[in-house]
């Protein structure tokens, strides 16, 4: 069977997956896993999909993310795992639905506008 490439988003980061049957290891753009995330929030953010379907250690996964900051790219991971596993085995859905793991965060950064610093921030208001 040919590996499928599962995508996650988030902000502006895109990560294709692929999971593999394994013993758990994670690599993310060909470094280890803790090397990539130093956070301990942003890691357990990706094991999440793991832990509602109860498969920790089960699958490697293989990540190529660009894009974004850490937080972005570990929940683009984690957004691409979690379609990863419905693509393995589809009795999962339930257990990660209830859990928020196949939303699709909509929310963007708000773009600057001309006239002013930032998005809504305005210059300081001098009556004379």
């Amino acid at each position: 069977m040919a590996d499928q490439i599962f995508v996650g988003r988030r902000k502006t980061s895109v990560a294709r997956v692929i999971l593999r049957s394994g013993n758990g290891k994670i690599t993310v753009n060909g470094n280890e896993f803790e090397k990539a995330f130093p956070q301990l929030l942003s890691r357990e953010d990706i094991l999440n999909p793991f832990k509602a379907t109860e498969t920790m250690g089960r699958y490697d996964v293989l990540v190529n993310v660009n894009g974004g900051g850490t937080t972005g790219q570990a929940q683009a991971i984690r957004l691409g795992i979690a379609r990863a596993l419905i693509g393995i085995n589809p009795d999962f859905r339930p257990a990660l639905k209830v859990e928020g793991f196949l939303t699709r965060d909509p929310r963007m950064v708000e773009r600057k506008k001309y006239g002013q610093p930032k998005a809504r921030k305005r210059f300081q208001f001098s009556k004379r």
